[in-house]
């Protein structure tokens, strides 16, 4: 009689503890987008991490928790990029604008992220106290960041000396109508402009109205 080797388990292949956060953030806001917060819970989020119920909170006290790490763990990381490159920009306002901005869409038109506005929308009335942390902590952030740069351009003579405020907010508003637009109506099957030519025509309009108007000149006599 032949003995035949016992054959041996491979071993399970384990992810490391350090990514369970990260994996149960993107399922999250995944899951956020698609059913709203209201609607998304604890072990919703657990299950598409592949985790159990008890694992998530083992990182996050609640699905709150959860929420404000995804702002804070991966809007504000990408909006703090933007820091850096103004402080480090030598060229003229209209380049570092249009760079700034750029790199800001990519960046959230590539992620679940994106999305973000489009839930801030739908459920602010329902929970206003997730909607003023993300005021606070992400969409005041950028608006500051912009207003860096028209101070910028205004101080160097590159752009009109305008209401900052308003300035900020005309900058702003129209890329976050197209972000809900794409996770909203766009998801039903709706047209979407191309993300890349939305921006780059909304930027030669706002450019065009920044830039600074060349002085009369006075007539000698």
């Amino acid at each position: 009689m032949v003995t035949r080797p016992t054959p041996v388990a491979k071993p399970v292949r384990r992810r490391r503890k350090e990514a369970r956060p990260s994996e149960l953030m993107e399922a999250a806001i995944e899951l956020f987008i698609a059913r709203g917060y209201a609607a998304t819970r604890s072990e919703d989020i657990a299950a598409r991490a592949g985790v159990s119920k008890a694992t998530l909170y083992l990182y996050f006290e609640d699905k709150e928790a959860l929420f404000k790490a995804v702002i804070t763990q991966g809007v504000v990381p990408i909006l703090d990029e933007g820091a850096h490159l103004i402080d480090e920009f030598t060229g003229d306002s209209g380049t570092l604008l249009r760079e700034l901005l750029t790199r800001w869409h990519v960046r959230f038109s590539a992620s679940p992220l994106g999305g973000i506005p489009k839930l801030m929308i739908s459920e602010a009335r329902n929970f206003p106290e997730l909607a003023l942390y993300h005021e606070q902590i992400a969409y005041a952030r950028a608006r500051t960041l912009l207003g860096r740069v028209i101070d910028r351009g205004v101080a160097r003579g590159e752009f009109r000396s305008l209401d900052r405020d308003a300035v900020v907010e005309l900058l702003i508003a129209p890329l976050l109508m197209h972000f809900v637009w794409q996770h909203s109506m766009g998801a039903s099957g709706c047209p979407v402009v191309d993300p890349t030519r939305y921006l780059n025509t909304h930027l030669d309009l706002i450019l065009a109205g920044l830039a600074a108007q060349p002085q009369p000149q006075s007539t000698k006599r």
